[in-house]
């Protein structure tokens, strides 16, 4: 298969020597939808983190207990040939998440999102994005390999969701990632708070809020605005659905991450971005209940890193990221999956693999 390279400009920020110059594509794996493992339709990938001790990945499902349990797998991924082609791809796996009294997730009471793999054996970082219309709050928690819960992080109240307050539904905590140090964790939604500001439109982006989280005790230590794009397409017809939101972050330098946008229009299809940010020179806006009230706020500082439309490929719902495998000829390689939605009308779960040139 031909190689796709995508080449960007100068993309290491100051005082960091971890700039990514390039992303070169080497290849997908997919799997229809309506593929059955251990007894349960497979799908809903939303995050995806890689276990280097073990070679294999964890994927969590989104699934709200609805289809089959909430759940994570496991899986394997073979790039010695330096390539990612169907069959690559094993799901070894399957995992049950349970609920903080150790039970199982009553179906509609969960929204699996993103999951990491902690610094320390074990252990796994995971985000569920809530239901605001339902009153659920988002959480992050940690649970050990078995899925059985062991902590959850206390949030700022800003986030709470009622009628005019907190999370968006649906609009949440869609990423997780630790920070370069693995001293603590980042956690973003998808849009803007109800009080901080308007949803992504064709107009313009909305105001994600990025809150920092100490890795031990659980308590805020800082957030900041990521400004989305606006909506990339207008719907089809007018009037349609559609949306735009930062769905995955990935830390790949001290303060500096690769941020996923997902854009969505009826009758068009998805877009996705991957950004370079930073949070170096952005304002920290913790303990601020909605940034409205705010003289100004400086956003963090994001660079375009790669358009997947560049590649040429149909594009499934692409919401997960993760660094992957280093390959025979040593470069790093980073690792994308689609949440499908368990929709067989036209969507499939997408893997896509490249390999990460640096300065």
């Amino acid at each position: 298969m031909a190689a796709l390279l995508c080449s960007t400009s100068a993309l290491a920020y100051p005082g960091h020597g971890h700039g990514i110059r390039h992303l070169e594509f080497i290849g997908e794996a997919t799997f229809p939808t309506g593929y059955v493992f251990d007894g349960v339709e497979l799908g809903g990938l939303s995050g995806i983190d890689y276990d280097a001790s073990a070679d294999s990945f964890i994927a969590i499902c989104d699934d709200r207990a609805q289809i089959g349990p909430a759940r994570f797998y496991e899986l394997t991924m073979d790039l010695s040939d330096g390539y990612l082609d169907d069959g690559d791809i094993v799901f070894t796996h399957m995992t049950e998440i349970l609920d903080a009294d150790g039970s199982s997730f009553e179906a509609g009471a969960i929204d699996p999102e993103s999951i990491r793999i902690a610094p320390f054996p074990g252990l796994l970082y995971w985000t569920s994005e809530g239901d605001a219309n339902a009153g659920l709050a988002p959480f992050v928690r940690v649970m050990n390999r078995q899925g059985q819960p062991l902590d959850e992080f206390e949030l700022p109240e800003a986030y709470l969701p009622n009628a005019n307050h907190g999370i968006r539904n649906n609009l949440a905590f869609e990423s997780l990632t630790f920070s370069f140090n693995r001293e603590y964790l980042y956690t973003a939604t998808e849009n803007a708070l109800v009080q901080d500001g308007p949803a992504a439109s064709i107009e313009s982006g909305s105001s994600s809020r990025i809150l920092m989280l100490d890795r031990d005790n659980g308590k805020a230590k800082g957030e900041y605005i990521y400004k989305t794009d606006p909506v990339t397409d207008a719907p089809i017809p007018t009037g349609s659905f559609s949306t735009n939101g930062l769905v995955e972050l990935l830390s790949v330098a001290p303060h500096t991450f690769i941020a996923m946008e997902r854009s969505f229009s009826v009758g068009v299809g998805n877009s996705i971005r991957l950004y370079l940010t930073t949070t170096l020179g952005a304002s920290n806006v913790k303990g601020l209940d909605s940034i409205e009230d705010a003289r100004r706020v400086r956003s963090m500082k994001k660079r375009l890193l790669l358009n997947l439309a560049d590649l040429g490929l149909p594009l499934d719902n692409i919401e997960g990221i993760s660094f992957g495998p280093t390959l025979p000829s040593g470069e790093r390689t980073l690792i994308l999956v689609s949440d499908n939605n368990f929709n067989s009308g036209g969507q499939f779960t997408q893997f896509l693999a490249f390999k990460i040139g640096r300065y």
